[in-house]
């Protein structure tokens, strides 16, 4: 009976608030594609089958909505190596794999096309057959403190193609790495699919001096009582098992509880080995450099910067600042720059603890922004800093579950669709939203239905308020070892960042490519990148908050 009362609300507001769909064609926001790449269309699209999950077996998509699903699940389809079981031996082995520079003694010069081959070995030292590794590569200067990414082509057959655009000239190097094997890749999917479980949640019922810890998540087996937290606005699923005496109503915090152990096979953990097969370097069997000469005049095509998120790479660093190629960004080195970027303005920061390093680093680097203590627990929020005297105010909120966070008050668990729905918006309104990380260990379907809420509270916020700027911050590459990698590898937020370019694409919101801002950089990866990343990050959204005049 509870799950027919539900079914019908979520029905009913799914009435009350018709999606907003978008032109069938969208851009791929991908670097990586296969030899014989088709872009999908939604009429194009095969249908796939997939088993639905859990708690989403009662969404009702529209057929449009439907089309639009089985489109991005096709467009993020990975290759299958054979089918059987492989031996650890003839899987992809870093060491033994090789690449070569196409033509390195050829002229080069600023804006030409560079062509790499990376040729893959297992470990018998025998060529590879089949594709599906996945690879990351950037060229790069150290002294210039130079770099950008490329856009790599799996061939299917143990070969890869990688394109680089030569942006800035002198000495430029080569760097490929293994982030995973194929063979890895599908255990990886195995896991999304079959233990979403693998991190789960924790929430605290309180009444009185009593108290009781239950388990919750996306979706819960077994048959025992649970407290439905289904959102009644956005319909997005929340469950927890119900307290043995207390009610569901005396929640009182959210918390991550952990992560599930023992995942892997003894021959599946061999595909997870740090210092063997996770985002180990490839080494070239000849030149892993050339040289670039200047440009002999100026090309005013590079100098007109029209937002076109096709553009590839969308940007590159050049003496540690990033120049980006689809819009003019201003480097803003003086907190003063700042504050009269931002005089007057509100800005609302949604989504996971990489925004919540930009609300750190404005309120530390500009001086009279303060924060005003909420009472908010460390790290979770949420958070404001305020300046009176030029009238800016900056606020951070987390994305509602599932989010990994240590305690967030129940009252605190806002989904981000539902804030927008509660802003005005217009000229003075400035608002940045992230949302990736925590969905890695979920069925894409999951992360599809956050963004398609997103997308549509967006999408009536500039309909009402169109003067609203809203800027995306994409996913970003992260350290790896063998249980981050079950968790949180780069290939999930590779593939869910994917998705989310798609599905944003032909709105009216702007980007900040923190995944190309963190793999171009020559700084270790790390979750949290590290503060020069991060101002570089900031110099992008401000340029859209305030644009040059060219």
């Amino acid at each position: 009976l509870l799950f027919i009362v539900f079914h019908l609300i979520a029905q009913f507001y799914g009435n009350l608030f018709p999606p907003q769909h978008l032109d069938d064609d969208t851009i791929s926001g991908s670097n990586w594609i296969t030899e014989n790449d088709v872009h999908h269309s939604l009429s194009q699209t095969t249908k796939t089958t997939r088993r639905p999950y859990c708690g989403y077996k009662q969404q009702a998509l529209s057929k449009r909505e439907q089309a639009e699903q089985e489109s991005l699940l096709a467009a993020i389809q990975w290759p299958n190596p054979p089918s059987g079981k492989l031996a650890f031996l003839q899987s992809t082995d870093p060491a033994h794999s090789d690449f070569v520079i196409v033509k390195p003694s050829r002229f080069f010069k600023v804006g030409d096309q560079l062509e790499v081959l990376v040729r893959m070995k297992d470990f018998q030292g025998k060529p590879k057959q089949y594709g599906g590794d996945y690879l990351q590569a950037r060229i790069h200067s150290p002294l210039l403190k130079a770099g950008a990414t490329g856009r790599i082509v799996d061939c299917h057959n143990g070969l890869y193609k990688v394109f680089f655009t030569l942006l800035w000239p002198g000495e430029v190097k080569v760097s490929v790495s293994l982030v995973h094997p194929s063979e890895a890749i599908q255990v990886l999917l195995r896991l999304r699919e079959e233990r979403p479980d693998r991190v789960y949640f924790k929430s605290s019922f309180k009444s009185g001096r009593y108290s009781e810890t239950t388990e919750c998540n996306v979706c819960l087996p077994g048959d025992l009582p649970v407290c439905n937290f289904t959102d009644l606005y956005t319909g997005e699923p929340w469950f927890c098992y119900k307290p043995r005496k207390l009610s569901c109503a005396s929640r009182i915090s959210h918390a991550k509880g952990g992560y599930q152990k023992g995942l892997l096979t003894q021959e599946e953990s061999l595909f997870f080995q740090s210092d063997v097969n996770i985002k180990r370097p490839i080494f070239s069997s000849g030149p892993d450099s050339v040289i670039v000469k200047p440009k002999t005049f100026t090309d005013s095509s590079s100098m007109d910067r029209a937002e076109d998120h096709t553009v590839f790479p969308s940007g590159y660093y050049y003496e540690d600042e990033w120049q980006s190629r689809t819009h003019w960004i201003h480097h803003f080195n003086k907190s003063d720059d700042i504050t009269k970027c931002l005089q007057g303005k509100v800005i609302h920061l949604f989504g996971d603890s990489t925004i919540r390093q930009w609300f750190e680093y404005l309120t530390a680097f500009v001086p009279d922004l303060v924060e005003f203590n909420l009472g908010s627990p460390k790290n979770v929020g949420p958070f404001m800093s305020v300046d009176l005297k030029h009238n800016i105010l900056l606020k951070f909120r987390c994305h509602g579950p599932p989010i990994r966070f240590s305690t967030v008050f129940s009252s605190e668990l806002r989904y981000i669709a539902n804030e927008l729905n509660g802003i005005v918006g217009g000229r003075n309104t400035v608002i940045a939203i992230t949302i990736w990380s925590h969905f890695s260990t979920f069925p894409v379907e999951v992360y599809i239905r956050r963004l398609r809420n997103i997308r549509r509270s967006i999408v009536q916020l500039l309909d009402r308020s169109p003067k609203t700027l809203i800027v995306i911050r994409t996913a970003n590459v992260q350290e790896l070892g063998p249980e981050v990698s079950l968790f949180n590898s780069d290939w999930y937020s590779f593939q869910l960042d994917s998705v989310m370019r798609k599905m944003f694409s032909g709105i009216a919101v702007h980007f900040v490519d923190a995944w190309e801002m963190s793999l171009a950089h020559y700084l270790p990866h790390n979750l949290h990148p590290e503060a020069v990343i991060v101002r570089n990050q900031i110099d992008a959204f401000l340029s859209y908050v305030c644009p040059l005049q060219t």
